[in-house]
C-alpha cells in the first residue's frame, strides 16, 4: 500500500442534492489511516450516497473530498487505492467463484502468482475452497457476500469501503468477517464500515460517525458515544444510537436494505 501522507479520508462541506432533495448536507469529517470508521444512520440517512461520492461513483453537488491522498475528482487515482463492497456485490453469476476473483485480480493488474496465492488464501479463510469451482448462480447470499468482500480487498487497497459486509452471513462466517476486518486494520488498511449491526461497530470501530437526514449529528469513539446515553443500566451503542436519532426525529435503528 502506498497511501500519501495525511488522513485516509477528508471531506469538507461534501454535499449531494437530487433536485429539491438534499441527500448529504455539508459533510465535514476526517478518517485517520489504519482505523476502522463506523458509519451509522437510519435508512435514508445518506450513508450509501456518501460512500458513492467517496468511491467516485457519483459526483458531489458541492464541497470536496480526498481519499487516499487524492481528490475524488481524480477518479483513476482514487480507484487505484480503494476497494469497495456495495450492498449488492458486483459479481457475474455465470462465473465460478474462483473465476470471479481471477477476473477481479486481472482488473487490478495483480501479478498472476501473487493473485493466485491471495485468492487461495482468502477462499480458505472464508470457507469457500470447496465451492470455488461452482458457478456463482448456485451460491447462497452469504457465499456471494464472501466473494464480494474478497474481491474488495484482494489488491490490498489503502482504503476499503464496506457496505453491510456481514449481510447474509451465518454466525461463524460473520465472526470470520469481523476477524478479517480487524486484521486488515492492523495491517494499516483503513476500513470505512457501514452496517446496521451495532455490536459489530462497537467491537471494531476506532471512531464512529452518525448520519441523520444527510447531516453528521455525532462523531467520536464508541465509549464517548455510549457515555451520551441516558439509561439506568449499562450503556450500549444501541442506547446512544437510539437517543441520537430520536433527538433528530427518528425512532429506529437502520435495518437491512439501506436506502440512499
Amino acid at each position: 500500500m502506498s497511501l500519501a501522507d495525511g488522513p485516509a479520508i477528508e471531506t469538507e462541506g461534501l454535499t449531494k442534492r437530487y433536485g429539491e432533495t438534499t441527500a448529504v448536507s455539508s459533510l465535514t469529517m476526517t478518517v485517520e489511516r489504519g482505523t476502522v470508521y463506523g458509519f451509522l444512520g437510519p435508512n435514508g440517512a445518506g450513508k450509501t450516497t456518501t460512500m458513492k461520492m467517496l468511491t467516485t461513483l457519483t459526483a458531489p453537488t458541492d464541497g470536496s473530498a480526498r481519499v487516499a491522498g487524492h481528490p475524488i475528482a481524480e477518479r483513476e487515482s482514487v480507484t487505484t487505492h480503494i476497494g469497495y463492497l456495495p450492498e449488492e456485490p458486483p459479481i457475474y453469476e455465470e462465473l465460478t467463484g474462483r473465476e470471479q476473483l481471477e477476473y477481479a485480480a486481472g482488473l487490478r493488474d495483480l501479478p498472476e502468482t501473487a493473485a493466485s496465492e491471495r485468492i487461495e488464501s482468502l477462499l480458505e479463510r472464508f470457507d469457500l475452497l470447496a465451492d470455488a469451482s461452482k458457478r456463482i448462480e448456485e451460491y447462497s447470499k452469504g457465499m456471494r457476500q464472501k466473494v464480494g468482500v474478497i474481491q474488495a480487498v484482494l489488491h490490498e487497497p489503502d482504503v476499503a469501503f464496506l457496505d453491510e459486509p456481514t449481510s447474509g452471513l451465518d454466525p461463524r462466517a460473520a465472526r470470520t468477517m469481523r476477524d478479517t476486518i480487524a486484521e486488515l486494520a492492523d495491517r494499516e488498511m483503513t476500513i470505512f464500515l457501514s452496517t446496521h449491526i451495532l455490536p459489530v461497530v462497537d467491537e471494531l470501530a476506532d471512531e464512529i460517525g452518525v448520519l441523520h437526514d444527510g447531516t453528521l449529528v455525532a462523531e467520536g469513539d464508541p465509549e464517548r458515544l455510549k457515555s451520551r446515553a441516558e439509561t439506568g443500566g449499562p450503556r450500549s451503542l444501541e442506547d446512544a444510537f437510539l437517543e441520537l436519532t430520536r433527538e433528530h426525529g427518528d425512532d429506529g435503528l437502520a435495518t437491512e436494505g439501506t436506502a440512499e
